[in-house]
């Protein structure tokens, strides 16, 4: 998880990123590999996800996931033919997307949401958890290794932070249904919060890692004493916190611990892209984040209107429990079960349908209507009918009023 640090202001990297089926990573980045069945070694994160039964309904057709991150190369072969847009740079670091440190971060993370492989039928490369979604790229943070990354470490702390709201509200307006944000900041902010509760109000999902600390609430410091187990935006009410496991389904000794965590999915060697189109397996709660919010966009491709609750809830009642039943917070609710997820969003949906009634089933009017009353409305016909009644009875009254006088009469003689 690419995090920025309030002591030093140093940003961390996503973790160790190690090129497939080669030699040990170089330092920071990872060595070439070769290009080939790499979809093999995808197989346990969609096991364990279950993600290949969804598929069969939905692979994300329609719906954009933005990017919030580094940049993302839309020309590398798993996510080329149109799937990136590029959105905005962010940071004003003047940094070409041609630089070999521009965009590797954000580059893995998109390939893992939406890459769409290539080669024959597309079964070579990487195939992301959403493959037929689209990708909006927003950068607001540079990788470390960005030459003008000591620039970016050296701005405000409000600089950053307004620039990661401006991003939110512009992947909204852009038209995203689901933000994923595998980056993090030791603090909050204001303009940040008001940018998430714009989104969510909005209909969109929001995602994001828990953090690579390796702490939880309970043991703080143990493992870096200046990084807290707390991550924003993750800790924002609303978002999505993501924790990481191992191909064993354990916690990953990284995955920082705290409330926020709602859910986990695969963060230890998970295949990916980079943007010089090599392929890597990275570790952190950055590739956690990325299944999750490839499993948001399948939910919603296939229910457009489900709100963030109702994906939130799909998501956590679905989770799959490794060792208990009870809520853990290294792994929220459980580990992400995409196929299960898709199920109850579509029993939550119809839920809402019969319970929503409008104002028009009441008062008449639309084919959710309740039955007319068994009256039918009165015409000019109706109204002449009554006119002759009130008439009649008029008479009744009168004619009996005169039958009492005329009686009363007789008496008195």
């Amino acid at each position: 998880m690419l995090r920025k640090r309030m002591l030093g202001r140093v940003l961390a990297s996503a973790g160790l990123a190690v090129a497939l089926g080669a030699a040990p990573a170089m330092s920071g980045s990872g060595a070439v590999a070769k290009a080939d069945g790499y979809r093999d070694s995808q197989s346990w994160v969609f096991n364990m996800i279950d993600v290949q039964p969804a598929w069969q309904v939905t692979e994300g057709s329609g719906v954009t996931v933005a990017v919030i991150d580094s940049g993302v190369d839309g020309n590398v072969s798993d996510l080329s033919g149109g799937t990136v847009t590029q959105g905005p740079d962010l940071t004003s670091l003047k940094t070409s997307p041609s630089n070999p440190n521009w965009g590797q971060h954000g580059t893995w993370m998109a390939s893992i949401i939406a890459g769409h492989g290539h080669g024959f039928d597309d079964l070579d490369g990487i195939l992301g958890i959403a493959p037929a979604a689209k990708i909006l790229s927003i950068r607001v943070i540079p990788d470390k290794g960005d030459p003008n990354y000591q620039k970016y470490n050296d701005e405000a702390e409000q600089t950053i932070q307004n620039e990661l709201a401006q991003g939110i509200r512009m992947a909204v307006k852009d038209g995203a249904k689901v933000i994923s944000m595998s980056i993090g900041y030791s603090a909050p902010s204001g303009v940040v919060r008001d940018a998430i509760d714009y989104a969510y109000a909005h209909g969109v999902v929001l995602v994001a890692s828990s953090g690579n600390s390796g702490d939880n609430d309970t043991q703080h410091g143990t493992t870096n004493p200046d990084i807290a187990p707390v991550s924003f935006p993750a800790e924002y009410p609303g978002v999505l916190s993501v924790g990481a496991v191992t191909i064993d389904r354990v916690p990953a000794k990284f995955s920082s611990g705290n409330l926020s965590v709602r859910i986990a999915a695969p963060g230890k060697t998970v295949p990916a892209q980079g943007n010089d189109g090599q392929y890597y397996v990275v570790d952190g709660t950055s590739p956690a984040c990325a299944v999750v919010a490839g499993v948001a966009a399948l939910l919603k491709a296939k229910y457009p209107k489900i709100t963030p609750a109702q994906v939130t809830e799909a998501l956590t009642m679905t989770a799959q429990q490794s060792t208990t039943d009870n809520y853990s917070v290294l792994t929220g609710f459980g580990i992400v079960d995409a196929d299960k997820a898709l199920v109850k969003a579509g029993q939550l949906m119809r839920t809402k349908a019969q319970t929503q009634v409008s104002t028009t089933a009441h008062f008449g009017g639309g084919p959710a209507a309740v039955p007319a009353a068994p009256v039918s409305a009165r015409g000019s016909g109706w109204y002449e009918v009554f006119i002759v009644l009130v008439i009649v009875a008029g008479l009744v009254v009168l004619a009996g009023g005169v039958g009492l006088y005329l009686t009363q009469g007789a008496r008195r003689t």
